[in-house]
């Protein structure tokens, strides 16, 4: 299941939010750009996704590298890595507030500033996401995206430039997973394999690598 996060979200918890033909699924466009397909996809598979995306448009998949047919053409692909949460982590920031829909054109802002993921207009409504703000600006977020059977993954991390190193980041992920861990579910999260920053982060926050995997760009064709 945590191998194929995206599936496992859009076919179960997350399955009102799913843009579906077959067995592929996507999110809606203002949402999240990711495209899912079955562990073992078939050539059917990949035709319904075809026909999910469009012609020329684009659909990110977040799974173990697989081989994509002649139908797409690979826009980027990333290598990624997949953390899980330490059975404990200390308890909420008393300076995290709740994010909500006011909130977006800050949010949006910061991650244009900070590039820590996939963020969109209408992202928010995945889950619950937290802020730091000071003198009324939103200098530092995260939030819960994917939600699978018994795990639920925290994302959208970032700080302001001018306010990093302040471990703020590190607050909010255990805030986050703190929130994770009282509705009984299992916090994960992901990286690119080459930030090593977040990656030291998460070591030293107690998080233990699960899966290397991939974001494979694709375009149907």
């Amino acid at each position: 299941m945590l191998t194929n996060p995206v599936y496992a979200a859009l076919t179960g918890v997350h399955a009102p939010f799913a843009e579906s033909r077959g067995n592929a699924r996507r999110y809606p466009v203002a949402v999240a750009p990711f495209l899912a397909l079955p562990d073992v996809p078939t050539e059917q598979d990949w035709a319904d996704a075809a026909a999910l995306l469009g012609s020329g448009a684009t659909g990110a998949l977040m799974r173990p590298a697989l081989a994509v047919p002649d139908s797409f053409k690979v826009e980027l692909e990333i290598d990624l890595l997949q953390f899980r949460a330490p059975d404990s982590l200390p308890a909420a920031d008393p300076e995290a507030v709740v994010l909500g829909p006011d909130d977006v054109p800050d949010m949006l802002a910061l991650v244009a500033l900070t590039d820590p993921g996939p963020f969109r207009s209408r992202t928010i409504e995945l889950g619950t996401y937290l802020g730091i703000r000071r003198d009324g600006d939103l200098i530092a977020m995260a939030g819960t995206r994917f939600a699978l059977p018994g795990y639920t993954e925290i994302s959208a991390v970032c700080t302001h430039p001018s306010y990093q190193g302040q471990g703020l980041a590190g607050r909010l992920i255990r805030a986050v997973a703190a929130h994770i861990t009282a509705s009984g579910q299992t916090p994960f999260l992901h990286t690119g394999g080459s930030n090593t920053t977040a990656i030291r982060l998460y070591n030293s926050l107690g998080f233990t690598l699960s899966n290397e995997m991939k974001v494979t760009v694709v375009e149907a064709v």
